[in-house]
């Protein structure tokens, strides 16, 4: 995962749990404490987004040791009526850059 964004005041376009949903496209294996610093939300904030995530079959995980591995369902559609018919992969392609793509660009 890349450093830490850095402050931010105000309002945003992007929702929790879309910068959580794709933190996790962008590591499966990443911890919570790593994706609540990246997001900057609490531990306990993702914890309860991935249960959301996880309740609307958006989201399933496995233990791996000690940690956890995320499987994302690409296929599931999102909830809002306004992008009915867009899926999680048509989202998360807007909000994960590969590492290519990212070690390209200087950080903002």
């Amino acid at each position: 995962m890349a450093g830490v964004p850095g402050s931010h005041s105000g309002w945003t376009f992007v929702t929790n749990h879309a910068r959580v949903l794709a933190a996790i496209a962008d590591d499966p294996n990443v911890r919570v404490r790593d994706v609540a610093a990246h997001c900057r939300l609490t531990e306990r904030a993702v914890q309860r987004i991935i249960s959301d995530l996880e309740q609307d079959g958006h989201l399933s995980h496995t233990r791996d040791g000690r940690g956890n591995t995320y499987r994302i369902e690409p296929d599931k559609v999102l909830r809002h009526p306004a992008e009915a018919g867009l899926s999680v992969a048509s989202l998360l392609s807007l909000l994960v850059q590969d590492e290519t793509a990212r070690g390209g660009r200087p950080e903002e």
